[in-house]
């Protein structure tokens, strides 16, 4: 099967929001599970993540991620990664030949591009790093290589929508502690529980934070099984684990 990729005219440098479509994986893993986290076995991963970056004409090895950990940490990188990947949630360079990428299951995978100054970043937001601002050290980063946040461009890739994403309490109590005005991001579910926007959240702190330009593909993880993997879905399921889906940009 052919890999199926998500492009934005957004961002004008090679990159792709890979869907799980064409991948080598089997099982409850079926298509392109990218990642290595996952149980899945380490050589389909890697084959998968090869065919990947094939895609976008560059060579497996100059492909770099990271230990993801729902922090605010960026990593700037100007060469390809050896030894144990570092814990960070986002990547910025200005280096041609890499690929930075990130890895989501209902996060939001969010590419920058600024082309005007040839500065690129990738950044994993689930709700804690955008809340903590992983979005806003992203640019920062992005900014200390050159870029400007004018001339930014950052789109939101697949990930969970607000139809699929219920909450408790104590999680919308979680952000009216940061900003009350965060309320309107929450919408009434069954019960004590909300339904939470999380790309819309996303936006928002793009927007403010002075992005040239923000969107949304609005494409849901949850939603789509065929196409994507999701971790909320996987869960209610009662599955074993889960695929990971990877979104790439390269210089």
């Amino acid at each position: 099967m052919t890999l199926e990729i998500l492009t934005s005219d957004a961002l004008a440098p090679r990159h792709g929001f890979f869907t799980r479509k064409g991948g080598a994986s089997s099982g409850i893993f079926a298509g392109l599970n990218c990642g290595p986290g996952s149980s899945d076995q380490a050589e389909i991963v890697a084959i998968n993540r090869a065919r990947a970056t094939q895609a976008l004409d560059l060579a497996p090895e100059t492909l770099i991620t990271v230990h993801q950990i729902h922090s605010a940490i960026p990593l700037p990188v100007t060469a390809v990664l050896t030894g144990d990947k570092p814990k960070a949630d986002a990547l910025v360079t200005a280096t041609p030949g890499l690929a930075i990428a990130v890895l989501t299951a209902d996060c939001q995978p969010v590419l920058f591009a600024d082309a005007t100054h040839g500065v690129i970043g990738a950044a994993h937001a689930g709700w804690k790093g955008a809340l903590t601002g992983v979005l806003e050290a992203t640019l920062d980063a992005m900014e200390a290589l050159g870029a400007t946040r004018a001339t930014t461009s950052a789109v939101i890739g697949p990930c969970i929508s607000q139809n699929a994403y219920e909450v408790g309490p104590e999680f919308l109590h979680s952000f009216l502690a940061e900003d009350e005005d965060y309320s309107r991001f929450f919408a009434n579910g069954q019960g004590d529980r909300f339904l939470f926007d999380l790309p819309g959240f996303g936006l928002h702190r793009l927007r403010a934070a002075g992005v040239g330009h923000a969107e949304w593909t609005r494409h849901c993880t949850y939603a789509d099984p065929e196409r994507f993997y999701s971790y909320r879905r996987t869960t209610h399921a009662g599955e074993a684990d889960y695929g990971r889906l990877i979104s790439i940009i390269r210089l």
